[in-house]
C-alpha cells in the first residue's frame, strides 16, 4: 500500500512540472484567441447580405394634411381672414391596415471582444397605407354685415410601396447569437392624393349693403392634387437577434419602427425574419 502511495505522488509530480514547461496557450485556457475571439464566440467581424420577409401595420394620421391647400385657395378671402376656414379640425378619422412584404440587406460589423458595431443598408417593398375624409360646416356674421354659411370638405390618401434605412447598429455577442438595436434614416416612396372643397353659401345681415344677385350660394371652390412616387423622408429605431447557423451562415429576426412625416404622418410598424451570409 506505501509502495502505491508513493507511485501516485511521484507521477503526480511529474505531471505537474511537464505542465508547467508548457507555453501559456490562450487556446489551452479557454480563453481568447489572438484576434480578441472567444475560442466558443461566433466571428461577426466583416460584410455580410441577406434576403428578408416582413408583416406589419401602418397608421395614418390625416388631420391638417389639407390645410396648406385650403390656405392657397382662400388666400384673401373674408371667410379665411375672419374664420380661419383653412385651420379647422375636420372629422378625419385615424386610419391603419396590414401589409407584408419582402426585400433585402447588406452592411459591415466591426467587433471588439463581445461587442459588435455595424452599419447596415435595409430595404423592403410593400404596400402600406390608407384614406380617409373629413368635413365642418359653420355660420357667422361677418364684417360684410352678411351671414355666411361655410361648409369645408377633404379627402386624403397614401400609398407607400417601398422603404429603405440606412442604420447604425449595437450588439453583444452570445455565443451563436447576436442581439442589437439599430437606429437611423428612412426613405419611402409613396403616392399621396388630396382634395378640398369649399362652399360659402351668403345671406343678407340686418346692416347688409350687398346686392341681392351676389347672395345665395357661390361657386364652390375646389382643387385636387396629387404626388405620385415622391421620396418622403423619416427614420427608423428597432431590435432584433442574428443567430450563427453554420459557416458564415445566420438567421435573423427584427422589428422596426419607421415614422415618415410627411404632409400625412404615417407610423409602421414591421417585425421582419431573414437569411443571411457574412463572407
Amino acid at each position: 500500500m506505501r509502495k502505491l502511495v508513493m507511485a501516485v505522488m511521484l507521477l503526480g509530480a511529474a505531471q505537474s512540472a511537464q505542465a508547467a514547461d508548457m507555453p501559456d496557450l490562450p487556446v489551452l485556457r479557454g480563453g481568447v484567441f489572438p484576434d480578441g475571439l472567444s475560442s466558443s464566440q461566433t466571428n461577426w467581424q466583416g460584410f455580410y447580405i441577406g434576403a428578408q420577409a416582413g408583416y406589419g401595420t401602418s397608421d395614418e394620421k390625416f388631420s391638417g394634411s389639407n390645410s396648406a391647400m385650403s390656405a392657397g385657395l382662400l388666400s384673401n378671402t373674408l371667410i379665411e381672414n375672419e374664420m380661419g376656414v383653412s385651420q379647422w379640425p375636420l372629422s378625419f378619422t385615424k386610419q391603419s391596415q396590414h401589409g407584408s412584404g419582402y426585400g433585402g440587406f447588406a452592411g459591415y460589423n466591426s467587433q471588439w471582444d463581445d461587442v459588435v458595431i455595424g452599419l447596415e443598408m435595409n430595404y423592403l417593398h410593400a404596400k402600406f397605407g390608407g384614406s380617409s375624409s373629413g368635413s365642418m360646416a359653420r355660420y357667422s356674421l361677418l364684417s360684410d354685415g352678411n351671414y355666411h354659411s361655410v361648409s369645408s370638405s377633404a379627402s386624403s390618401s397614401i400609398d407607400i410601396s417601398d422603404m429603405a434605412t440606412f442604420r447604425a447598429r449595437a450588439g453583444y455577442a452570445f455565443g451563436s447569437f447576436l442581439p442589437y438595436m439599430f437606429g437611423g434614416f428612412a426613405l419611402g416612396q409613396a403616392d399621396t392624393v388630396r382634395s378640398v372643397s369649399i362652399r360659402d353659401t351668403v345671406i343678407a345681415g340686418p346692416s347688409s349693403t350687398t346686392p341681392a344677385s351676389l347672395l345665395g350660394a357661390r361657386t364652390p371652390l375646389t382643387q385636387t392634387q396629387g404626388q405620385y412616387s415622391r421620396l418622403i423622408y423619416g427614420y427608423s429605431a428597432g431590435l432584433g437577434v442574428d443567430i450563427n447557423i453554420v459557416g458564415g451562415l445566420f438567421l435573423r429576426g427584427e422589428w422596426e419602427y419607421l415614422r415618415f412625416t410627411s404632409a400625412v404622418d404615417t407610423s409602421i410598424n414591421t417585425v421582419r425574419a431573414g437569411i443571411g451570409y457574412k463572407f
